[in-house]
């Protein structure tokens, strides 16, 4: 195939990173090919080989790549509604209503780690481990840095915050349907973070 003229390695990287997160969102890892990739990422095979020794290298840094990506923008999210409380409870809400929100932006990411769900049994365990070290584990260490501030403060009672981030993250999103940033369902998110932020509360109201 003929390769898109004049582009830096580095462009070439980046854009077969990308190619193949389409690919592989939309594939799997087991179903995707490198043919597929490289036609995606508007590059020969040899280019894609010229900077991955393989797919399992490649699915490597794309769900490294993808899972620090959305990760910011999670934290991004703590940090807004969380970084400084005056009100626990309005400021629980926000930070649930932000959290379940739709993120088109990251929806082949979203669309990844579902593939990886399905497939974890054909997944390269390095690859799991890194997206989970890079995305949900940072995150829920984020998520529990902001909640242990909050308990020393005397606002929650939370002796292990690590869990007490589960909970919140697992309440806030209950009922909801799986994340689809096409089909926002506003009222519907709202009643389910107001109430899980109240039973998130119920359970870790600080001692009076």
């Amino acid at each position: 195939m003929t390769e898109q003229p004049r582009r830096g390695r580095s462009d070439k990287r980046q854009a077969i990173l990308a190619g193949a997160l389409a690919v592989f969102a939309r594939d799997g890892y087991t179903r995707a090919s490198i043919d597929a990739i490289s036609a995606e990422a508007g590059v020969s095979t040899r280019t894609v080989y010229n900077h991955f020794a393989d797919k399992a290298e490649l699915f490597l840094s794309v769900i490294h790549d993808s899972a620090a990506r959305a990760a910011e923008a999670q934290i991004a999210i703590i940090e807004r509604h969380l970084r400084k409380v005056t009100d626990l409870e309005a400021d629980l809400i926000a930070f649930g209503l932000d959290w379940t929100a739709p993120m088109p932006d990251l929806a082949a990411h979203f669309a990844l780690v579902k593939q990886v769900g399905a497939e974890e049994g054909h997944i390269p365990p390095e690859a799991i481990e890194t997206w989970r070290r890079t995305g949900p584990q940072r995150v829920r260490a984020e998520l529990a840095a902001r909640l242990r501030h909050l308990a020393e403060r005397g606002a929650i009672r939370a002796e292990d915050p690590e869990r007490a981030a589960l909970h919140l993250m697992l309440l806030v999103s209950a009922d909801l349907p799986e994340r689809d940033p096409h089909a926002p369902q506003p009222e519907r998110s709202a009643a389910t973070v107001a109430a899980g932020v109240r039973t998130f509360l119920h359970g870790h109201q600080a001692p009076s």
